[in-house]
Order: C-alpha cells, then sequence, then structure tokens
C-alpha cells in the first residue's frame, strides 16, 4: 500500500509540473520577453492595405475599387472603435502621412506572409525554433519620427467573394460531386517596436466567413484579427 501511494503521489507531481510547464509556454503570438504594452505608451495605427475581389466563374479575382473604398473607410471605423476598447493612447498615421512610408506598409505585407508561412505554418524554419522571431529593420524609426509613437499597429486584409457566375458553377459542380471553392478572408495584424523594428505581437485571420462590405461584420472581422492582442497594464 505504501509503495502505490508513493507512485499516485508522483503520478500527480507530474502532472502537475505538466500543467505548470503548460502555462509557462510562450504564447505563439508574442515575441520572447514580451507580454504587456505599458501604460502611456503610444501606438501608431497605421492605414490598413487592404483590397476586396470579386471570383468570376473561372476562378479569377478581380480588383472591386468600390468595394475596397467601402471595406477601407468600415474598417478604419472598426479601428477606431477597437484603440478605446483596448485603452490604446493611439495616433492615426493619416493616408496622406502614410505616403512617405507607404514602403513600410509594404514590407509589412511581405514580412507578415513569411511569419504566416514559416511560424504559424507548415514550413518551420529551424533557426527561429518556434519563436515569434521577426523584425522589418531599423527603417520603421521613420513612422516613430512623424507620429511620436513607441510602436506601430500594422493590418493587411484581403477577401473575396463568388460573383453570381461562380456560385452558379459552385452549385453545378457539386451536383457532380467536384468541389469548388468561394471567397476567402486572409488579414494579418502586427504591433511593431519602432525603436528596433522588432515584431512583438503577430496574428493572422484566414478564413471562408466574413464580409467587409458591410459595417458590422467589418467590426466583427476586426475584432478576430485582434484576438489576443496584449493587454496594457
Amino acid at each position: 500500500m505504501g509503495m502505490i501511494r508513493i507512485a499516485w503521489a508522483l503520478l500527480a507531481l507530474l502532472v502537475a509540473t505538466a500543467a505548470a510547464g503548460q502555462d509557462k509556454a510562450p504564447s505563439k503570438n508574442l515575441a520572447p520577453g514580451f507580454t504587456t504594452l505599458s501604460k502611456g505608451v503610444r501606438v501608431a495605427i497605421m492605414p490598413t492595405d487592404i483590397e476586396l475581389f470579386s471570383i468570376s466563374g473561372g476562378g479569377v479575382l478581380e480588383p472591386k475599387a468600390d468595394w475596397t473604398e467601402a471595406a477601407s473607410r468600415y474598417f478604419k471605423q472598426a479601428l477606431v472603435s477597437k484603440n478605446k476598447a483596448l485603452g490604446l493612447d493611439a495616433v492615426e498615421v493619416s493616408e496622406e502621412d502614410a505616403d512617405d512610408v507607404a514602403e513600410l506598409n509594404a514590407l509589412h505585407g511581405a514580412v507578415a506572409r513569411a511569419i504566416s508561412i514559416h511560424h504559424f505554418g507548415p514550413l518551420g524554419l529551424p533557426t527561429k525554433a518556434g519563436r515569434l522571431d521577426w523584425s522589418m529593420g531599423e527603417g520603421v524609426q521613420a513612422i516613430r519620427k512623424l507620429s511620436g509613437a513607441d510602436y506601430a499597429l500594422f493590418s493587411w486584409v484581403r477577401d473575396s467573394y463568388a460573383s453570381d457566375e461562380r456560385k452558379a458553377m459552385m452549385v453545378g459542380l457539386a451536383l457532380l460531386g467536384i468541389g469548388v471553392g468561394g471567397g476567402v478572408q486572409t488579414g494579418y495584424a502586427s504591433l511593431v517596436d519602432l525603436n528596433t523594428g522588432r515584431v512583438l505581437w503577430f496574428n493572422q485571420l484566414v478564413r471562408a466567413t466574413g464580409d467587409l462590405r458591410e459595417a458590422d461584420k467589418a467590426a466583427e472581422s476586426l475584432d478576430a484579427l485582434l484576438d489576443k492582442f496584449p493587454a496594457t497594464q
């Protein structure tokens, strides 16, 4: 009986140790050593790199300027509301100001896709060892000089919607047992240190639902994209 008690005690200790290890495991969304934002820090909100498409019957993506314009407006409104809810000391970088740092917005898109593939995707890089260890370089200091902010929040969004022709084809092929996909909503968001260029937090959104052409649904998409955003303490 004594040996049985000892065995059960050892088992309980192992379970508790494993649970503690899981609690201390670093978040996949956060860079090593980063957990929260300090109160009083300023965050520059970069204009969202956003574009919407219609999918033709043959599967070709066709840019829709009017959809993109509406989505940009709704997403911007949602960002303003979200910043207030998060309690951020935020400063908006306007479209006019962004002309001076447009290359950095484009750079973010490239870095974000790399993070999506090599950090959240199946093609992990051995040198990263599973850590969120990415940087946009010291060029982001231009945003700091422009805004006086300590960090910048970048966002990149693409959304596509099946045209009537595409929907008809999907129905027809489904009757033949052939599955053809419709639209996909993809988004990336990054919090970047404007001193070093280091990506401190990252999240992605990849799904076949959502509609950025409507204000309330655009707000829901933004909430999903900024899920697990670091708290302010």
